[in-house]
Protein backbone atom coordinates (compact mmCIF):
# COMPACT_ATOMS: atom_id res chain seq x y z
CA UNK A 1 0.00 0.00 0.00
CA UNK A 2 1.75 3.06 -1.48
CA UNK A 3 1.11 6.92 0.16
CA UNK A 4 1.19 9.79 -1.87
CA UNK A 5 4.38 12.38 -1.01
CA UNK A 6 1.50 15.13 0.15
CA UNK A 7 -0.80 12.83 2.35
CA UNK A 8 0.20 13.63 6.36
CA UNK A 9 1.41 10.07 6.83
CA UNK A 10 4.03 10.55 4.29
CA UNK A 11 5.19 14.15 5.23
CA UNK A 12 5.25 13.13 8.72
CA UNK A 13 7.88 10.38 8.00
CA UNK A 14 9.57 12.40 5.77
CA UNK A 15 10.10 15.50 8.65
CA UNK A 16 10.97 12.53 11.07
CA UNK A 17 13.73 10.78 9.22
CA UNK A 18 16.94 11.31 8.18
CA UNK A 19 18.00 11.26 4.76
CA UNK A 20 19.10 7.90 3.42
CA UNK A 21 20.28 7.35 -0.21
CA UNK A 22 22.41 4.45 0.60
CA UNK A 23 20.72 1.57 -1.55
CA UNK A 24 21.04 -1.86 0.30
CA UNK A 25 20.45 -5.12 -1.08
CA UNK A 26 17.09 -6.91 -1.43
CA UNK A 27 16.45 -8.18 2.36
CA UNK A 28 13.73 -11.66 2.93
CA UNK A 29 13.92 -10.45 6.54
CA UNK A 30 13.70 -7.37 8.89
CA UNK A 31 14.11 -7.70 12.68
CA UNK A 32 13.18 -4.28 14.24
CA UNK A 33 14.26 -4.29 17.89
CA UNK A 34 13.51 -1.21 20.29
CA UNK A 35 15.89 -0.30 22.99
CA UNK A 36 16.21 1.64 26.39
CA UNK A 37 18.89 1.69 28.12
CA UNK A 38 19.64 -2.57 26.81
CA UNK A 39 23.51 -1.94 26.98
CA UNK A 40 24.37 -4.52 29.23
CA UNK A 41 21.83 -7.04 27.74
CA UNK A 42 22.49 -5.83 24.39
CA UNK A 43 25.27 -8.39 23.31
CA UNK A 44 23.59 -11.54 24.37
CA UNK A 45 20.50 -10.88 22.90
CA UNK A 46 22.83 -10.23 19.28
CA UNK A 47 24.35 -13.44 19.78
CA UNK A 48 21.23 -15.40 19.75
CA UNK A 49 19.17 -13.31 17.72
CA UNK A 50 21.87 -13.31 14.83
CA UNK A 51 22.34 -17.29 15.30
CA UNK A 52 18.41 -17.10 14.45
CA UNK A 53 18.46 -15.07 11.13
CA UNK A 54 21.20 -17.41 9.92
CA UNK A 55 19.14 -20.29 10.71
CA UNK A 56 16.62 -18.98 8.85
CA UNK A 57 18.45 -19.40 5.62
CA UNK A 58 16.69 -16.17 4.53
CA UNK A 59 18.87 -12.77 3.75
CA UNK A 60 18.07 -10.72 6.56
CA UNK A 61 18.74 -7.33 8.32
CA UNK A 62 18.47 -6.59 12.54
CA UNK A 63 17.16 -2.22 13.05
CA UNK A 64 18.27 -1.61 16.37
CA UNK A 65 16.60 1.70 17.91
CA UNK A 66 17.69 3.37 20.34
CA UNK A 67 14.85 5.14 22.34
CA UNK A 68 16.64 7.82 23.97
CA UNK A 69 18.81 5.52 26.01
CA UNK A 70 20.62 7.26 28.65
CA UNK A 71 23.32 4.55 29.07
CA UNK A 72 25.94 3.19 26.71
CA UNK A 73 22.76 1.71 24.20
CA UNK A 74 23.84 3.89 21.58
CA UNK A 75 27.74 3.16 21.63
CA UNK A 76 27.40 -0.33 22.13
CA UNK A 77 24.76 -0.33 18.60
CA UNK A 78 27.60 1.35 16.75
CA UNK A 79 30.13 -1.20 17.25
CA UNK A 80 27.53 -3.79 16.92
CA UNK A 81 26.98 -2.30 13.58
CA UNK A 82 30.81 -2.14 12.82
CA UNK A 83 31.46 -5.58 13.06
CA UNK A 84 28.07 -6.75 11.57
CA UNK A 85 27.07 -5.23 8.27
CA UNK A 86 23.84 -7.26 9.04
CA UNK A 87 22.80 -4.59 11.62
CA UNK A 88 21.62 -0.96 11.36
CA UNK A 89 21.13 1.29 14.02
CA UNK A 90 18.66 4.12 14.20
CA UNK A 91 18.81 6.65 17.10
CA UNK A 92 15.79 8.89 18.09
CA UNK A 93 16.28 12.23 19.38
CA UNK A 94 14.46 11.74 23.00
CA UNK A 95 12.73 8.99 24.60
CA UNK A 96 9.24 8.54 22.25
CA UNK A 97 8.16 5.37 24.17
CA UNK A 98 8.17 1.96 22.90
CA UNK A 99 5.52 1.94 20.40
CA UNK A 100 7.14 5.10 18.32
CA UNK A 101 10.52 3.14 18.76
CA UNK A 102 8.76 0.42 16.84
CA UNK A 103 7.05 2.40 14.51
CA UNK A 104 10.57 4.27 13.88
CA UNK A 105 11.81 0.59 13.13
CA UNK A 106 8.92 -0.47 10.94
CA UNK A 107 9.62 2.32 8.57
CA UNK A 108 12.80 1.77 8.03
CA UNK A 109 12.27 -1.80 7.22
CA UNK A 110 13.00 -3.31 3.53
CA UNK A 111 12.16 -6.98 4.20
CA UNK A 112 9.53 -9.28 3.08
CA UNK A 113 8.87 -10.42 6.34
CA UNK A 114 9.43 -8.23 9.66
CA UNK A 115 9.79 -9.88 13.47
CA UNK A 116 9.40 -7.61 16.18
CA UNK A 117 11.08 -8.32 19.29
CA UNK A 118 12.53 -6.34 22.31
CA UNK A 119 15.79 -6.96 23.17
CA UNK A 120 15.56 -8.41 26.64
CA UNK A 121 15.24 -12.28 26.04
CA UNK A 122 11.85 -12.40 27.46
CA UNK A 123 10.42 -12.85 23.95
CA UNK A 124 12.72 -15.99 22.44
CA UNK A 125 14.96 -15.08 19.21
CA UNK A 126 15.06 -18.76 18.45
CA UNK A 127 10.96 -18.79 17.95
CA UNK A 128 11.83 -17.07 14.49
CA UNK A 129 11.80 -20.00 12.73
CA UNK A 130 9.24 -21.90 13.88
CA UNK A 131 7.14 -18.49 13.33
CA UNK A 132 8.63 -18.54 9.37
CA UNK A 133 6.99 -21.79 9.23
CA UNK A 134 4.21 -21.36 10.68
CA UNK A 135 3.63 -18.49 8.59
CA UNK A 136 4.65 -20.40 5.63
CA UNK A 137 2.01 -23.24 6.28
CA UNK A 138 -0.74 -21.29 7.56
CA UNK A 139 -0.37 -18.40 4.64
CA UNK A 140 -1.14 -16.22 7.15
CA UNK A 141 -0.55 -12.15 7.23
CA UNK A 142 0.93 -11.72 10.93
CA UNK A 143 1.98 -14.54 13.33
CA UNK A 144 1.92 -13.33 17.17
CA UNK A 145 3.35 -14.57 20.23
CA UNK A 146 1.00 -16.05 23.06
CA UNK A 147 1.92 -15.99 26.50
CA UNK A 148 1.37 -19.49 28.19
CA UNK A 149 3.82 -18.64 31.03
CA UNK A 150 4.88 -15.35 32.24
CA UNK A 151 8.15 -16.33 34.37
CA UNK A 152 10.16 -13.85 36.22
CA UNK A 153 6.63 -11.43 36.96
CA UNK A 154 4.73 -10.85 40.04
CA UNK A 155 1.06 -12.15 40.51
CA UNK A 156 0.33 -8.66 40.40
CA UNK A 157 1.52 -7.71 37.29
CA UNK A 158 -0.23 -11.15 35.46
CA UNK A 159 -3.51 -10.90 36.79
CA UNK A 160 -3.82 -7.05 35.72
CA UNK A 161 -2.15 -8.00 32.58
CA UNK A 162 -4.71 -10.81 32.11
CA UNK A 163 -7.21 -7.98 33.44
CA UNK A 164 -6.99 -5.65 30.83
CA UNK A 165 -7.42 -7.57 27.39
CA UNK A 166 -10.25 -9.48 28.62
CA UNK A 167 -11.81 -5.95 29.61
CA UNK A 168 -10.20 -4.68 26.36
CA UNK A 169 -11.51 -7.63 24.51
CA UNK A 170 -14.81 -6.66 25.93
CA UNK A 171 -15.06 -2.90 25.08
CA UNK A 172 -13.35 -3.07 21.60
CA UNK A 173 -15.62 -4.37 18.58
CA UNK A 174 -11.72 -4.97 17.29
CA UNK A 175 -10.60 -8.70 18.41
CA UNK A 176 -7.43 -8.55 19.80
CA UNK A 177 -5.75 -11.70 21.20
CA UNK A 178 -5.16 -11.68 25.06
CA UNK A 179 -2.02 -12.82 26.56
CA UNK A 180 0.19 -11.23 23.68
CA UNK A 181 2.31 -8.48 23.24
CA UNK A 182 4.33 -6.27 20.72
CA UNK A 183 6.33 -10.13 19.72
CA UNK A 184 4.77 -11.02 16.70
CA UNK A 185 5.77 -11.67 12.59
CA UNK A 186 4.46 -9.35 9.70
CA UNK A 187 4.09 -9.53 5.88
CA UNK A 188 5.39 -6.77 4.12
CA UNK A 189 1.86 -5.87 2.82
CA UNK A 190 0.88 -5.20 7.11
CA UNK A 191 4.07 -3.28 7.75
CA UNK A 192 2.95 -1.46 4.76
CA UNK A 193 -0.73 -0.82 6.12
CA UNK A 194 0.52 -0.01 9.30
CA UNK A 195 3.05 2.47 8.31
CA UNK A 196 0.11 4.48 6.83
CA UNK A 197 -2.07 4.77 9.98
CA UNK A 198 -1.34 8.20 11.13
CA UNK A 199 -2.35 7.73 15.03
CA UNK A 200 -0.26 9.67 17.78
CA UNK A 201 -1.22 7.59 20.10
CA UNK A 202 -0.03 4.63 19.44
CA UNK A 203 -1.12 0.54 20.37
CA UNK A 204 0.31 -1.60 17.41
CA UNK A 205 -1.24 -4.91 18.75
CA UNK A 206 -5.19 -3.23 18.92
CA UNK A 207 -3.47 -1.56 15.29
CA UNK A 208 -2.76 -4.80 13.85
CA UNK A 209 -5.96 -6.57 15.00
CA UNK A 210 -7.90 -4.01 13.21
CA UNK A 211 -6.07 -4.79 9.72
CA UNK A 212 -7.28 -7.63 9.42
CA UNK A 213 -6.18 -10.74 7.20
CA UNK A 214 -4.88 -13.93 8.38
CA UNK A 215 -3.49 -13.94 12.06
CA UNK A 216 -2.66 -17.06 13.62
CA UNK A 217 -0.61 -17.21 17.27
CA UNK A 218 2.01 -18.81 18.32
CA UNK A 219 2.25 -20.39 21.86
CA UNK A 220 5.58 -19.51 23.78
CA UNK A 221 6.95 -19.57 26.96
CA UNK A 222 7.82 -15.96 28.16
CA UNK A 223 11.44 -16.04 30.15
CA UNK A 224 12.50 -13.72 32.51
CA UNK A 225 14.86 -10.31 31.76
CA UNK A 226 17.92 -11.22 30.76
CA UNK A 227 19.28 -7.63 32.32
CA UNK A 228 19.07 -4.42 33.10
CA UNK A 229 15.47 -2.95 34.27
CA UNK A 230 11.90 -2.85 32.34
CA UNK A 231 11.01 0.27 30.53
CA UNK A 232 7.40 0.23 31.54
CA UNK A 233 7.07 1.20 35.28
CA UNK A 234 3.38 1.94 36.49
CA UNK A 235 2.75 4.86 34.89
CA UNK A 236 3.78 4.06 31.66
CA UNK A 237 1.62 0.36 32.14
CA UNK A 238 -1.61 3.02 32.78
CA UNK A 239 -0.40 5.08 30.52
CA UNK A 240 -0.65 1.99 27.88
CA UNK A 241 -4.02 0.82 28.76
CA UNK A 242 -5.86 4.08 28.50
CA UNK A 243 -3.71 4.50 24.89
CA UNK A 244 -5.64 1.23 24.06
CA UNK A 245 -9.00 1.66 25.73
CA UNK A 246 -9.83 4.91 23.69
CA UNK A 247 -7.94 4.31 20.90
CA UNK A 248 -9.91 0.87 20.25
CA UNK A 249 -13.08 1.66 22.28
CA UNK A 250 -16.37 4.17 22.63
CA UNK A 251 -17.39 2.13 25.48
CA UNK A 252 -16.04 5.04 28.51
CA UNK A 253 -18.32 7.58 26.54
CA UNK A 254 -21.07 5.40 26.19
CA UNK A 255 -20.50 5.41 30.26
CA UNK A 256 -21.35 8.43 30.30
CA UNK A 257 -24.53 8.54 28.86
CA UNK A 258 -25.60 5.50 30.85
CA UNK A 259 -24.61 7.32 34.26
CA UNK A 260 -26.21 10.11 32.80
CA UNK A 261 -29.54 8.11 32.43
CA UNK A 262 -29.09 6.61 36.14
CA UNK A 263 -28.47 9.74 37.32
CA UNK A 264 -32.08 10.79 36.12
CA UNK A 265 -33.71 7.92 37.11
CA UNK A 266 -32.18 8.29 40.80
CA UNK A 267 -33.29 12.01 41.11
CA UNK A 268 -36.84 11.28 40.06
CA UNK A 269 -37.41 8.68 42.47
CA UNK A 270 -35.82 11.16 44.98
CA UNK A 271 -38.14 13.58 43.92
CA UNK A 272 -40.86 11.06 44.25
CA UNK A 273 -39.85 10.75 47.51
CA UNK A 274 -39.81 14.23 48.58
CA UNK A 275 -43.43 15.02 47.75
CA UNK A 276 -44.05 12.54 49.17
CA UNK A 277 -42.97 12.93 52.33
CA UNK A 278 -44.07 16.73 52.07
CA UNK A 279 -47.63 15.78 51.20
CA UNK A 280 -47.65 13.08 53.95
CA UNK A 281 -46.02 15.80 56.56
CA UNK A 282 -42.96 13.33 57.69
CA UNK A 283 -40.27 15.22 55.98
CA UNK A 284 -37.48 16.31 57.69
CA UNK A 285 -35.52 19.46 57.72
CA UNK A 286 -31.74 18.50 57.32
CA UNK A 287 -28.70 19.25 55.56
CA UNK A 288 -27.09 15.58 55.20
CA UNK A 289 -29.11 14.29 52.60
CA UNK A 290 -29.33 17.25 50.30
CA UNK A 291 -25.26 17.30 50.01
CA UNK A 292 -25.30 13.42 49.51
CA UNK A 293 -27.52 14.15 46.28
CA UNK A 294 -25.44 16.98 45.74
CA UNK A 295 -21.79 15.27 45.84
CA UNK A 296 -23.67 12.21 44.11
CA UNK A 297 -24.92 14.38 40.64
CA UNK A 298 -21.28 16.20 40.95
CA UNK A 299 -19.35 13.27 41.13
CA UNK A 300 -20.87 11.51 37.97
CA UNK A 301 -20.71 15.34 35.98
CA UNK A 302 -17.27 15.08 36.86
CA UNK A 303 -16.54 11.96 35.47
CA UNK A 304 -18.27 12.36 32.37
CA UNK A 305 -16.61 15.68 32.07
CA UNK A 306 -13.23 13.90 32.57
CA UNK A 307 -13.67 11.18 30.08
CA UNK A 308 -14.85 13.44 27.59
CA UNK A 309 -11.76 15.21 28.07
CA UNK A 310 -10.06 12.62 27.76
CA UNK A 311 -10.95 12.17 24.09
CA UNK A 312 -11.20 15.79 22.88
CA UNK A 313 -7.38 15.88 24.51
CA UNK A 314 -6.63 12.97 21.55
CA UNK A 315 -7.97 14.93 19.25
CA UNK A 316 -6.13 18.06 19.95
CA UNK A 317 -2.83 15.88 19.92
CA UNK A 318 -4.08 14.37 16.68
CA UNK A 319 -5.06 17.81 14.52
CA UNK A 320 -1.21 18.97 15.48
CA UNK A 321 -0.17 16.04 12.98
CA UNK A 322 3.49 15.94 14.49
CA UNK A 323 6.20 13.52 13.58
CA UNK A 324 5.40 10.63 15.82
CA UNK A 325 9.75 10.37 15.92
CA UNK A 326 12.59 12.30 15.25
CA UNK A 327 15.98 10.71 13.88
CA UNK A 328 18.86 12.22 14.43
CA UNK A 329 21.84 9.54 13.87
CA UNK A 330 22.01 6.36 11.71
CA UNK A 331 24.69 3.99 11.45
CA UNK A 332 25.59 2.96 7.83
CA UNK A 333 23.51 0.12 5.94
CA UNK A 334 26.15 -2.69 4.60
CA UNK A 335 26.38 -3.97 1.54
Amino acid sequence: MMTSPDTPVAAAAAAAAVPDDRAGPSVELSIVVPCLNEQDGLPAFLTRMTAAAVSSGLTYEIVLVDDGSTDATWATMQAACAADPHLRGVRLSRNFGHQRALSAGLMQTQGARVLLIDADLQDPPEALVPMLALMQAEQADVVYGRRMARAGEGWLKRASAGLFYRVLRWLSSTDIPADTGDFRLLSATIVARLNAMPEQHRFLRGMIAWLGGRQVPYDYQRAPRAAGQSGYPLRRMVSFATDAITGFSMAPLRLCTGLAVVSVLIALGLLVYVVASVVSGSAVRGWASLMMIFLFFQSVQLLCLGLVGEYLGRLFMESKNRPLFIITEQTPRGD
